[in-house]
């Protein structure tokens, strides 16, 4: 029986190098660099890790019904094969003798092309202690981003070469955007445009409309709207040149300059797009070539061939995002049917975006007319009737191919205040608790700024400015350290993760962005929650527009506003800390309120929730100072009576994480180490 087992294992593995030229994938790697990494750093058991960075050519049958939902993609150039072709880089860091390597491929999905997980699992600095590597796993990066181009993304990056979609007739593909310049540079008069894949078919402005406008609430309803004349901007660049400066595609010049008080929208005609869907295809095949492939078609060999059985992947705010869409769009099943990731941590990505649309801009936050919360932001098939859509879920696809990962999906404040992500949990009725499939854990990072604050246990200043909140320290990142271990049992070993932790309807932890909703106490000097949570808006984007899937063709340009979806947001308790969801050390001691929003003081969104930021409040230190004030919460004097009382609580909690695999044995040394070195919290006489 285990020869039998051995056998097919082998054949699985092996199949690929048989068959490399008969389907269309990764046919070449090329590697341009290797080199020790770190300058051969010893990482414990493990030893010292080598990079490798290259190119991977490969092409996508454009028939294939896996490839059949990419936007354009009957719009693709063809080779002679009758294939489409792409071109991305990649980073593989892996340890020199991958004998001692566990078996697990780490895939980062780069965010905006960067090469980076949290920041705690990189290598020197406390506490990146290269966790990643101790852990003896290959990481491995690659390109996906349409709009950025291996010739003109920095070294650093990571790019890909998409194509560009073309009529039949060879006439170039066009389409309405919308641009949007919000918090301009005062005295600035030339704002940049996105440039390749959205040029403008025309510089001749007559084509175009520009607006100015005072106020826009979040719902989209604008005050002081000024259309500005064609004849007092133009496609141009004046920062050299005065007024109408020198024609350019890629910027936009104001007569007089832009007021940094005001939005200015723009809608243009725009031209070439990229086939931006191609990125999903050439992700999953890079992936599976190294996981699968023994060599390419020029006989160059995988230098991780049959030893990475495992593959977890990583995306990180945007970057996350597009693994939702990947997943959507059954990018898990590579064109030999083959599962592509065995592990998925979504990290901090309330929403969707624009990833596979026609004239998309995947860097973008998904701001007002932007694409985002349009489709599903559930796992199982959910039936949104407030939206009129068909029961769709994330994991619909890959569950018709047995391809589903197995999923942590981990959120801050930011991406239920800023990022809609609660309609995800509540639905769109707002109304109950959607179900979490068996292979799905979601964890709440209770009072946390997007990514998470530095963490440290001090207890800072109040902002000045009565309207914001001050930065927020409150970290995610040992939770996360312990989460991914927790994703890596939980794949390789079948061990279950933790229990999901998050606010929910059922039992009241999920309310109105309210300040009576949510129990926000009145603290002094201090802005309330009321009016900033960023709402879904049900947008009409034309009929081309493909809703469960989040791809197609926008049509309406700007898109109108059918209705405003609910959007919810966590109860806190008397001291205005949330109450559900995970909970960091600090947050279990607390030195202050912890938001996941922050207001913007002035300018067209004054009110509105600040992108992706989250705030601090800090306690009174004695209770004499919290009575003048009238805040009532209770001073630092009165929750702890000295330091050891502060240092033996932290120790007790740390030990309570540590059993529920929460918080890494190292992580929880390292905190109470910062813990010990504080000197005083009330500064007392």
């Amino acid at each position: 029986m285990r020869i039998a087992i051995g056998l097919a294992l082998t054949a699985v593995l092996l199949a690929p190098a048989f068959a490399v030229s008969a389907s269309a994938d990764v046919r070449r790697i090329t590697i341009t660099a290797r080199a020790p990494w770190q300058d051969g750093q010893v990482f414990s058991a493990i030893g010292p890790y080598e990079e490798l960075r290259g190119i991977a050519s490969g092409e996508i049958d454009p028939d294939d019904p896996r490839n059949a939902l990419i936007t354009d993609i009957s719009l693709a150039p063809r080779n002679a094969r009758g294939m489409v072709e792409y071109r991305t880089t990649f980073t593989l860091r892996k340890p020199v003798d991958m004998s001692k390597a566990p078996g697990v491929l780490f895939y980062n999905i780069v965010n905006r092309g960067r090469r980076n997980g949290p920041d705690t699992w990189h290598v020197g600095g406390d506490p990146g202690d290269g966790l990643l590597y101790r852990l003896g796993h290959v990481l491995l990066w690659s390109g996906w981003q349409g709009d950025m181009p291996i010739g003109s993304t920095a070294p650093n990056l990571e790019a890909i070469d998409v194509p560009i979609a073309k009529n039949p007739d060879g006439t170039p593909v066009t389409g309405r955007v919308v641009d949007r310049f919000i918090a301009v540079e005062a005295g600035s008069n030339t704002q940049s445009l996105a440039g390749a894949g959205r040029l403008p078919l025309t510089l001749d402005t007559s084509d175009a409309t520009l607006v100015s406008a005072t106020n826009e609430t979040p719902t989209g309803v604008k005050s002081g709207v000024r259309p500005i004349s064609n004849s007092d901007w133009a496609f141009a660049d004046c920062r050299t040149a005065p007024f109408p400066g020198t024609p350019d595609p890629t910027r936009i010049c104001l007569k007089g300059g832009f007021d940094s008080s005001l939005l200015y929208e723009l809608v243009y005609t725009a031209k070439d797009p990229y086939i931006h869907g191609v990125g999903m295809a050439a992700m999953r095949d890079v992936i599976s070539f190294f996981r699968y492939s023994e060599r390419d078609e020029a006989g160059t060999v995988n230098p991780v061939f049959g030893q990475v059985p495992h593959v977890i992947a990583m995306g990180n705010s945007q970057s996350g995002r597009f693994a939702k869409a990947f997943l959507n769009l059954g990018f898990n099943t590579d064109e030999r049917g083959r599962i592509v990731w065995d592990g998925l941590n979504a990290r901090i990505a309330g929403m969707m975006g624009s990833f596979n649309t026609r004239f998309a801009r995947p860097g973008d936050i998904a701001e007002l007319y932007m694409p985002g919360a349009d489709g599903p932001l559930w796992w199982d098939d959910y039936n949104d009737t407030t939206r009129g859509r068909a029961s769709w879920g994330l994991l619909h696809r890959c569950r018709e191919t047995n391809t589903c990962p197995k999923i942590t999906e981990t959120y801050g404040g930011p991406e239920f205040w800023y990022s809609r992500g609660t309609v995800g949990i509540a639905g769109t009725a707002g109304t109950e608790d959607l179900p979490l499939p068996e292979n799905v854990r979601r964890y709440y990072h209770a009072g946390t700024t997007h990514g998470g604050g530095p963490g440290g246990f001090t207890l800072g200043t109040a902002a000045t400015n009565p309207k914001e909140l001050a930065t927020n320290r409150n970290p995610q990142r040992e939770t996360d350290r312990a989460l991914y271990v927790a994703l890596v049992e939980w794949v390789t070993k079948g061990t279950p993760p933790p229990p999901s932790a998050y606010p929910r309807v059922s039992d009241g932890t999920l309310v109105e962005a309210t300040s009576a909703a949510m129990g926000w106490p009145a603290i002094p000097n201090a802005p309330r929650p009321d009016g900033v949570v960023n709402p879904v808006l049900d947008y009409d984007f034309g009929a081309g527009y493909r809703y469960n899937d989040g791809s197609g063709v926008m049509t309406t340009v700007p898109p109108a506003i059918r209705r405003v979806i609910p959007t919810l947001v966590p109860k806190v308790d008397e001291d205005g800390n949330e109450v559900a969801g995970l909970k960091s050390l600090l947050h279990l001691m607390p030195l202050g309120t912890y938001t996941g929003w922050n207001p913007i003081v002035a300018g067209p969104l004054a009110g509105r929730q600040r992108s992706l930021s989250g705030g601090y409040i800090p306690f009174a230190k004695t209770r004499v100072d919290r009575i003048a004030t009238g805040d009532p919460r209770r001073s630092l004097e009165e929750r702890y009576p000295d330091l050891w009382t502060y240092y033996v609580a932290a120790a007790r909690h740390a030990a309570t994480l540590v059993e529920q695999r929460l918080l890494l044995p190292e992580d929880a040394l390292r905190l109470l180490g910062q813990v010990a070195q504080m000197t005083d919290l009330t500064h007392r006489p």
